[in-house]
């Protein structure tokens, strides 16, 4: 996912480009030049009530986007602390409602020591684990199945590979694998023999545990759901861990951090 600041190299470059070509075709250097599009600061303060208008953050969120190249906005909204957050893909950002300034860092409460960023972004990476589509999961019950997590690994990730490692051991838990074929093409066929196994479950574990190449099968395999699903819910990387109160963490963890989660 592109980043504020991948945006803001891309929306400079658009309007160096575009300045070059206005430039070529200016009137004589004599012309006054045109006024700065510019709000002032003055006019940006706003109160909460203000603030939580739709009309106000949709203007917000309009003119963001003007400003930086009609770059791509998710989300605007009003934060409690008088600036409007700005959501754009999985990053945010702060700004006032003249959009006069851009604040791109975490904000943290001075009181409680809360960075308010990162919750709200663990608030906004938030799915429903209930709708997730178990039909497209390979699903393991251990025990009583109790407590459960769902994972998007690719066959050929490393991390994913030391996520299993660390799982082992860890019962009373379901878990829902969805396979997740974007490291290369081998992956994509590694998936594919795994889907298409008599035992799917045992042969995703032999590979990922042992190294026991899948024996090549063929069948229909959903390869286009699953990877349309990673993008759906934003899976940048693998592993890709979901928890059942919603919950998301990028990357392999310890034995030890999953049991604190899954309590």
């Amino acid at each position: 996912m592109t980043t504020f600041r991948q945006f803001l190299s891309i929306a400079a470059l658009v309007a160096a480009t575009q300045l070059a070509v206005a430039q070529t075709a200016a009137t004589p250097p004599s012309s006054a030049p045109a006024a700065a599009d510019t709000v002032p600061a003055s006019e940006a303060v706003v109160d909460s009530k203000v603030g939580q208008s739709d009309a106000t953050t949709e203007a917000v969120k309009k003119l963001f986007s003007q400003r930086f190249g009609n770059m791509p906005v998710q989300e605007v909204r009003y934060a409690p602390f008088g600036l409007f957050e700005v959501q754009i893909g999985n990053s945010l950002v702060y700004t006032d409602q003249g959009v006069n300034y851009v604040l791109d860092g975490h904000l943290i409460d001075a009181n409680s020591r809360q960075d308010l960023t990162e919750a709200r972004l663990e608030e906004l990476a938030r799915i429903d684990f209930d709708a997730l589509p178990k039909e497209l999961a390979i699903t393991q019950v251990r025990g009583d199945g109790s407590r459960k997590m769902a994972l998007f690994e690719d066959p050929n990730c490393g991390y994913c590979k030391q996520l299993r490692r660390s799982m082992e051991g860890i019962d009373n838990l379901t878990v829902y694998t969805y396979m997740l074929p974007i490291l290369s093409d081998d992956s994509t066929e590694k998936v594919k023999n795994v889907w298409c196994a008599e035992d799917p479950s045992a042969a995703w574990d032999a590979w990922m545990l042992q190294g026991k190449v899948p024996a090549q099968k063929t069948c229909e395999a959903p390869l286009e759901l699953l990877v349309q699903l990673g993008r759906d819910l934003q899976v940048q990387g693998t592993p890709a861990i979901f928890f059942a109160d919603g919950s998301r963490v990028p990357g392999a963890i310890s034995k030890a951090e999953l049991e604190k989660r899954l309590k």
